[in-house]
């Protein structure tokens, strides 16, 4: 078996997860999260929807983690993304943190807003 080191292209991944907690790029966040190319850092939820919008132009697609279940986005706040010109793509949060880490390595312009398992 061979094995290739993955690189991240100075982009930091997300290590691990569990109850209540993100650990990206050996940090620990407590909370929900928001993370990609401009840094990481904690993220109001699914309220807190200016974060989001700022990524407009810096990134093609959003991963929206919902939690240790797939649950829908509020659709206001759907409408205002897909406004903006972002992709969004919504899975559970291991799922989405799985996904982003898979891309970021091909150096796609994603980021990844999800909220703790």
């Amino acid at each position: 078996m061979q094995l290739n080191e993955i690189s991240f292209a100075g982009s930091v991944p997300v290590d691990g997860y569990g109850p209540g907690f993100f650990r990206i790029g050996g940090e620990v966040i407590e909370g929900a999260v928001l993370t990609g190319a401009t840094g990481t850092t904690t993220w109001g939820g699914y309220e807190d929807a200016q974060a989001l919008l700022a990524l407009a132009g810096e990134i093609d697609v959003l991963f929206v983690g919902t939690g240790a279940e797939i649950a829908h986005l509020p659709g206001v706040l759907r409408q205002s993304l897909e406004a903006a010109g972002l992709g969004v793509e919504v899975m559970n949060s291991p799922a989405a943190c799985r996904t982003y880490n898979v891309l970021l390595s091909e150096g796609r312009r994603i980021a990844l807003a999800a909220l703790p398992v």
